[in-house]
Parts: structure tokens; sequence; C-alpha cells
């Protein structure tokens, strides 16, 4: 039985080397921009908020909509690039486990 041994120890390798992977997310920052860089949102590669910044000038009651609007463009910039980090970080980390063709990991 020795080939079920190796596959187990395998599988143990994958599975620390995914752990390890997905708590190098928490330490990937981005930054998520709109309106020109009017706001910006700072976010960890795992989806985790870490600042929120505001132009002055957009603190007008009469902008509030505008603010909001720009606000979620932020967020979904901050998004999509923690998405594409995630995804490359995972790569690497994967790069030498041999999976089937069209696996997908679920992260």
């Amino acid at each position: 039985m020795k080939n079920l041994d190796d596959i187990l120890a395998m599988a143990q390798n994958v599975q620390n080397q995914l752990s390890q992977a997905q708590d190098s997310l928490d330490t990937i920052e981005i930054e998520g921009v709109s309106g020109g860089g009017l706001v910006t949102i700072k976010a960890t590669a795992k989806g985790r908020i870490l600042g929120v910044s505001i132009d002055d000038s957009l603190m007008v009651a009469s902008e509030k909509q505008m603010l909001e609007d720009l606000i979620a463009a932020a967020l979904n910039d901050a998004r999509t690039k923690a998405d594409a980090a995630s995804s490359a970080e995972m790569s690497k980390m994967t790069a030498g486990i041999p999976l089937p063709p069209g696996f997908k990991l679920p992260f």
C-alpha cells in the first residue's frame, strides 16, 4: 500500500500549501480607486477592508449621490484587484501540484 501512503502524503502536502496560500492573501494589500483618486479603498487580497479615503471636495451634501457611486466603484475596483491578486497567488502556490486538467480550486 505504498502508493496509497504516497497519495495521502501528497494530499496532506497540497492541503498545507493551500492553507499557507490562503494565509498569505491577508498580507497582500491592494488599492481600489475611483473618481481619478478622489475615493480610495485599501484592502487585502483576501477581501478585508483596511481603510477608506475620501477627498474633502466630495464632502458636500449636494454631492451625496456622486460620493455613494464613487465609493461603490472603488469597492468594486478593490474587489477586482483582490480577485486578481488571489488568483496570481494561488497559481504560484499550486504551480508544482499535479492537478487534473481543468481542475479549479475553490478560491
